[in-house]
């Protein structure tokens, strides 16, 4: 009896004793695993903030947005980065659109530009000088570089000279087709844009009030054009939406993603 119980204790210590080393050896593989991972993020963190890194800058996420930088899945998240922060948008912008940063714009506390800009062309296109906020700038500016030449290029056969607008900032409330609303239209603050036509290297011209029903390349040009400028706007309306936009592209930098 008494053998017997000294086997137990000795079956006893001897398990204790393999599961402290069983403890101890995870231990040591945590760290040492904990200790890859972390030379592993660190040789790839050098990797893309390296000057000679051999990662393309439009895959780089720690590379800021340069509007001539070809579309990636990270595109979208810089575009929103750089829009948040004037500065950042100010630097996507040069280079690649007449802009020039002004003071804020305070009319009333429901009226005003923050990140105000007077801006005249992005990337070849001309525009008639307005004052709005980088963050359309900028998304006009990706729209026409990534949307608008290619649509030209394909449909026309030409590319795109200028952008027609009815401006930006307007101290307004916002126009239903029930009549006036309570709210403040997106143009109060100058988080829109209203588009009218383009006209093209060739001479030619079109126009949503014109040319949007009919058929043909100028239709299909104005269609793809929609289409782009969901893609770098956050909300679009067109005269598919209502009346209201029978004439025009109604633009916004800030929304929930309709696009119609």
């Amino acid at each position: 009896m008494r053998h017997a119980k000294r086997q137990q204790m000795a079956q006893d210590a001897a398990k204790a004793q393999s599961k402290k080393k069983t403890r101890s050896w995870a231990l040591i593989s945590g760290l040492a695993a904990f200790f890859f991972a972390g030379v592993l993020a660190y040789a790839g963190y050098q990797a893309l903030v390296h000057p000679d890194t051999p990662l393309p800058r439009a895959w780089n996420p720690m590379q800021p947005l340069a509007v001539s930088d070809p579309v990636t899945p990270l595109t979208g998240w810089k575009l929103n980065r750089a829009v948040a922060s004037f500065d950042q948008c100010l630097a996507a912008l040069n280079g690649f659109a007449a802009v020039q940063p002004q003071e804020p714009l305070e009319d009333t506390d429901q009226c005003f530009i923050r990140d105000r800009v007077a801006l005249s062309g992005v990337g070849d296109t001309r525009l008639a000088p307005l004052e709005t906020r980088c963050a359309i700038a900028l998304r006009t500016a990706m729209w026409e570089r990534h949307s608008l030449q290619p649509a030209a290029a394909e449909f026309l056969g030409t590319s795109v000279q200028s952008i027609q607008h009815i401006g930006s900032y307007n101290c307004r409330l916002l126009r239903t087709s029930a009549g006036p609303s309570t709210r403040m239209s997106t143009h109060a603050t100058a988080d829109a844009i209203d588009i009218t036509g383009f006209g093209f290297a060739d001479g030619s011209q079109v126009r949503l009030i014109d040319d949007w029903e009919g058929t043909g390349p100028k239709a299909d040009f104005l269609r793809a054009a929609r289409d782009g400028a969901c893609k770098w706007f956050s909300l679009t309306l067109s005269p598919d939406y209502n009346r209201l936009h029978a004439d025009h592209f109604h633009l916004q930098s800030r929304g929930w993603g309709l696009c119609r």
